[in-house]
């Protein structure tokens, strides 16, 4: 379960990089530190998933870079978090840093677990908003789904609901990977290779 460790506060990202590596995620969001156990096999094995076919399709098509959790997103003081995956286009790749990403990717996806579905949901989708995530994706593994939130009018809104295949594309006109939803999210024991391709 997740938890609140104290009071809002002012947090420096050196105090922030000072807490401790003991397997559990540490964030600082709008000033407040919340505290996160490692997540379940399911969490795991559907971030290795969409690293992989994200990694894959951007770096065949010279398109961005993908990161995975630990990794820092230092969006400004007192907002510093770790996101399951984020995904950065090539044309801004001067926001990564060694210790970092210094500024808002291009899109951030969670993956729900029973201790983080209500922060991804609220807080952190308000403060991707308020920060200028463009895309913002939730994995739910119990509905079978990924939510697509896209930024509108300073607020991240609902634009699709993928249970079947999700198609993205990193820019307008350029390359689009096309994700097998209900594959990416099978059972860890399920170990069959091959998504399947949609209808044109």
């Amino acid at each position: 379960m997740a938890t609140r460790t104290a009071a809002v506060r002012d947090w420096t990202y050196e105090e922030f990089a000072r807490l401790p590596d003991d397997g559990n995620r540490y964030e600082v969001i709008a000033g407040e530190l919340y505290v996160t156990p490692a997540p379940g096999s399911l969490h795991q094995q559907v971030v290795v998933r969409l690293v992989l076919a994200l990694g894959n399709f951007a770096e065949e098509h010279g398109v961005g870079t993908v990161f995975t959790s630990p990794y820092d997103v230092i969006f400004g003081d007192g907002d510093y978090v770790e996101p399951d995956v984020v995904f950065v286009r090539r044309d801004r790749d001067d926001i990564v840093a060694d210790h970092g990403m210094v500024g808002s990717p291009d899109l951030i996806i969670e993956v729900l677990s029973d201790s983080t579905a209500r922060r991804d949901r609220g807080i952190k989708r308000e403060r991707y908003a308020a920060y200028g995530v463009p895309e913002y994706w939730i994995v739910d593994t119990e509905a079978k789904q990924i939510e697509v939130l896209r930024l509108t009018g300073g607020d991240l809104r609902r634009a699709e609901m993928a249970n079947d295949f999700l198609r993205w594309r990193p820019a307008p006109g350029g390359p689009e990977l096309v994700v097998d939803v209900p594959h990416l999210l099978r059972p860890v024991n399920d170990h069959s290779s091959k998504s399947r391709v949609p209808r044109r």
